[in-house]
């Protein structure tokens, strides 16, 4: 018995010794940093500066890890105050993606390439080029992958899914840009959120919720193809809102594919105004809706997207924006991309009444991945066994809130544009996005009645050609700087 005793207890001092220094290894890989300079041309003149690869680690109220939040910092280097250098920090959405698509897509030093319209794929593979169209020479730069996307990771003894939440996401966040504030010296610095897709959601949440907890005030917030209001985009039997928030960039994106002729920015205006005036309340009759007000409706709905009226009649004026994705080309036998709907590629199934898929995705996702895989490993030198996660499907489930309710950031953006006078707000928007249309903020905004009028001139819109992603194509990239160099130095102008 007693030399049972003692080969278990020499047995697990070995299990113990060997777990110690695994650890200890993986302690040291999650706080990990690499710094590196660099120099990139930038609006004709050479901006030098630092990139610093890192994991922050974020704590419990008893100091304990319970996140590993990977994210990539360029500072411009010669900076002589930097107190009042702006910093942005940007991620993207989901929820469950890295920021890889703003870090190299748009905004940092380095650019994955696409073609000049971002609507076909480049052989592969590609590897990062500098980018002439970054802000970095206005702003600092940090890009924020969330926990179970990139690299980041729960810590200690927390565990994933409770980050996987609307609330539970704005917090951490914002606890990591708190952190990486005062560890950098940056509270005095002018700051900005840029948020994309599901992003909008979290910038949104965060111009609150830095405030009201740790009383940062933020200087602008950037939404780029966002949403604010799950409401506008998802249809349900007796709301009907989203079929009117989808009729202008169906307009739009037929205008782009020939089906209807005319001023693209006239026909869009035209649509909006009768989606949100005669469809709207043709929809709200539902099935009491005469058969001659139904024929009217759906010739109105055929003239702003140059389908059949007899299509919109089948569906009773209700046209899915999957079942249209899949319509508009089918004679072609091709299918449009949901983000962005200039790109068509051939159908899988013609029989079909639903786009099987989305090639606007399939035109980016390798190409990103391998750009920034090759990046982190070839260029920054980031090593690690972990792969780094473009796309998470483990933040599902995601804690949407309280049953029975649609989320709805609305009341967190007045909070913000009243308990900071000086915040404003820049809404980025694609013609032919169909997965966050431009009139689902436009609704949004014009719905929020918590603040006072003169605070709505601080909301401003600015719209691009091309979709979800419009920065991909090239004339839209270098607008997208434009807007943002104003947004973010207006004194300078």
């Amino acid at each position: 018995m007693r030399f049972l005793v003692t080969t278990l207890f020499l047995s697990l001092s070995i299990l113990h010794a060997d777990e110690a220094p695994k650890k200890e290894a993986e302690k040291k890989e999650e706080a990990k940093k690499v710094i590196q300079e660099d120099s990139v041309n930038i609006d004709g003149k050479k901006i030098d500066y630092r990139t610093t690869a890192s994991t922050l680690q974020l704590k419990t109220d008893d100091s304990k890890d319970r996140a590993s939040i990977f994210h990539v910092a360029y500072e411009r280097l010669g900076i002589k105050d930097r107190v009042k250098r702006p910093v942005v920090f940007a991620f993207n959405g989901g929820p469950g993606s890295s920021a890889v698509w703003l870090h190299l897509g748009a905004l940092g030093p380095k650019i994955v390439p696409t073609s000049e319209d971002g609507t076909k794929t480049l052989p592969p593979p590609q590897a990062v080029i500098p980018n002439v169209n970054s802000i970095l020479d206005v702003a600092d730069l940090v890009f924020i992958d969330p926990v179970s996307t990139g690299y980041s990771r729960p810590a200690g003894d927390a565990k994933a899914n409770q980050f996987h939440g609307v609330d539970e996401d704005i917090e951490s966040v914002g606890d990591f840009i708190r952190r990486w504030t005062t560890e950098n010296d940056r509270w005095a610095s002018p700051k900005f959120l840029l948020g994309e897709s599901y992003g909008g959601i979290r910038a949104a949440g965060l111009s609150n919720h830095l405030q009201e907890k740790y009383g940062m005030s933020l200087n602008g917030v950037v939404l780029l193809s966002p949403l604010i209001d799950y409401r506008t985009l998802r249809s349900s039997q007796g709301d009907d809102l989203s079929y009117s928030i989808f009729l202008p960039g169906m307009t739009a994106t037929s205008h782009y594919h020939k089906k209807i002729t005319g001023v693209r920015d006239t026909l869009v205006k035209e649509a909006y105004d009768y989606a949100f005036g005669p469809y709207a309340t043709a929809l709200i009759k539902g099935a009491a809706i005469s058969a001659e007000e139904k024929s009217a409706v759906a010739k109105k709905l055929s003239a702003f997207t140059g389908l059949p009226s007899s299509l919109f009649e089948d569906t009773n004026l209700r046209l899915s924006s999957s079942r249209f994705r899949k319509e508009l080309l089918r004679e072609e036998g091709k299918v449009i991309g949901r983000f962005d709907a200039r790109t068509a590629w051939p159908l899988v199934d013609k029989s079909e009444d639903s786009a099987a898929y989305d090639p606007s995705y399939s035109v980016v996702y390798g190409a990103f991945a391998t750009g920034m895989n090759d990046y982190l490993s070839r260029t920054l030198k980031w090593e690690g066994h972990h792969p780094y996660n473009i796309l998470s499907r483990s933040v599902q489930p995601w804690n949407w809130g309280p049953r029975n309710t649609i989320t709805n950031m609305s009341r967190h953006v007045e909070n913000a544009l009243r308990s900071n006078p000086d915040l404003r707000f820049l809404v980025m928007s694609g013609y032919t996005d169909l997965a966050t249309p431009a009139a689902n903020m436009q609704h949004s905004i014009s719905h929020l009645f918590g603040i006072p009028d003169d605070r709505r001139k601080a909301i401003e819109f600015t719209f691009y050609e091309a979709g979800h992603m419009f920065y991909l194509n090239q004339p839209d990239l270098e607008k997208m700087r434009t807007d943002l160099v104003r947004f973010i130095t207006p004194d300078s102008q």
